[in-house]
């Protein structure tokens, strides 16, 4: 089966972020299909962009063509992005002679805003391929609910009828939100065309070999396990959405207990969330760089629990599917989940202890109650989470039952 997946952000080991089309389409190469990606070559979720005058290069990356388009540069969330997804979707559009002489079989539409559902289709239709939409967030809801922009924008009002152009036009639709199937229907969806296909993990990256933590972090742990501390762990951004402020609230509340808080990464709010917490007199808060993926699950192993935090937006009542949750349960560490949305993997896998989101009381209160388990019950708790995982999120069984509800509808 040729396959072409369009992901305007699409990464690679090579260059970071984001992972799921390379996770993905390596599993279909590896069973004998032919993936051609294409992608933007400027992203800012990527730690290294591809630099090219050219306006189209090829690259093979693990048996994955690769097809980068040369965008507008951009920073930041304003018009500058704005061009650059027009840019990108020009680029695209100019690649439909190449796409008609390869005659792909299927055309995935994925770049998290709706708008290559257009030239997505209409390459589907040149080719006769399959048309594959799929949803990583519900676009344009998500900056009218969470970024604050008007329902009336002429920006919004585009992005909104490419969004329920691409429900009626794809022949499948693949959410990674498992409770958004009411709202995608209400948008011109057939319901017969919906699958839930949520992000995974690389299990053979948790068997290879690990990359050491740094110097500075054995150290500091080294000092605190001797010190008799409970180590709860955090591992990813520093910023708005992942509530770390509330868990500094919770924190001012544990001062009479052992344990320490570690929170390794970087991000927009990190040196504001240092700061209150110095104003605050955290004293069991300790903040570290940001290490290499290799050596997350290195850093997730020295952890008696792991914390992961949401804020309280209305837009999680579609359901929250975070690469950094696998990752924690793949540590078979147990995990504190502060979260208000529609699934709750960490309850559903029994695994940890949930609460509320935005709730430093009910943080606490958890931080408290894992204290007094013993360590046989938490390596039970994690044990769990592992094996949630491993049955429902291994890249190698999502993109088998990818391929199967784009080939079976």
């Amino acid at each position: 089966m040729k396959i072409l997946y369009i992901n305007h952000y699409a990464g690679s080991p090579r260059h970071g972020m984001e992972f799921r089309p390379y996770y993905l389409a390596r599993e279909w190469v590896r069973a004998g299909h032919q993936v051609t990606m294409v992608a933007a070559d400027t992203s800012h979720l990527r730690q290294r962009n591809p630099r090219m005058n050219e306006k189209y290069r090829d690259e093979d990356i693990d048996g994955i063509h690769y097809l980068w388009c040369r965008t507008r540069p951009y920073q930041g969330n304003g018009i500058g992005r704005v061009l650059n997804i027009f840019s990108f979707l020009g680029k695209l559009m100019g690649l439909t002679k190449r796409f008609m002489q390869w005659r792909p079989d299927v055309v995935i539409a994925s770049s998290t805003y709706p708008l290559d559902t257009v030239p997505a289709a209409w390459i589907a239709g040149k080719t006769g391929a399959r048309l594959v939409y799929e949803v990583h967030d519900l676009w344009p809801l998500t900056p009218v609910e969470v970024g604050g922009m008007s329902p009336k924008h002429p920006f919004i009002r585009l992005m909104q009828w490419a969004e329920d152009f691409g429900y009626r036009k794809a022949d499948t639709v693949i959410s990674m939100l498992p409770c958004a199937k009411d709202y995608m229907v209400e948008h011109g969806m057939d319901p017969a065309k919906y699958a839930v296909i949520p992000n995974g993990v690389d299990v053979a990256e948790w068997q290879g070999e690990k990359q050491p933590l740094p110097a500075e972090h054995v150290a500091k742990l080294a000092e605190l396990k001797a010190a008799g501390r409970f180590l709860i762990g955090y591992a990813g951004g520093h910023g708005l959405a992942n509530a770390l402020d509330y868990l500094l609230d919770a924190a001012a509340k544990l001062a009479d207990k052992p344990v320490t808080f570690v929170l390794v990464g970087d991000g927009p709010d990190k040196a504001a969330l240092q700061a209150r917490a110095e104003a605050m007199k955290l004293r069991n808060v300790v903040f570290l760089p940001a290490i290499a993926k290799h050596a997350v699950p290195v850093f997730l192993a020295e952890m008696d629990a792991l914390f992961i935090g949401w804020r309280k937006l209305p837009i999680y009542r579609f359901g929250i599917n975070p690469n950094k949750l696998f990752d924690y349960l793949m540590a078979g560490k147990p995990v504190i989940h502060s979260v208000e949305a529609g699934n709750d993997m960490v309850a559903e896998a029994d695994a940890g202890i949930s609460v509320g989101a935005e709730d430093p009381t009910s943080i606490a209160v958890a931080v408290r109650q894992m204290l007094l388990t013993s360590p046989a019950e938490r390596a039970e708790m994690g044990a769990r989470g592992r094996a949630f995982v491993l049955e429902k999120h291994d890249y190698r069984g999502l993109a088998d039952r990818f391929l199967k509800a784009v080939t079976l509808r």
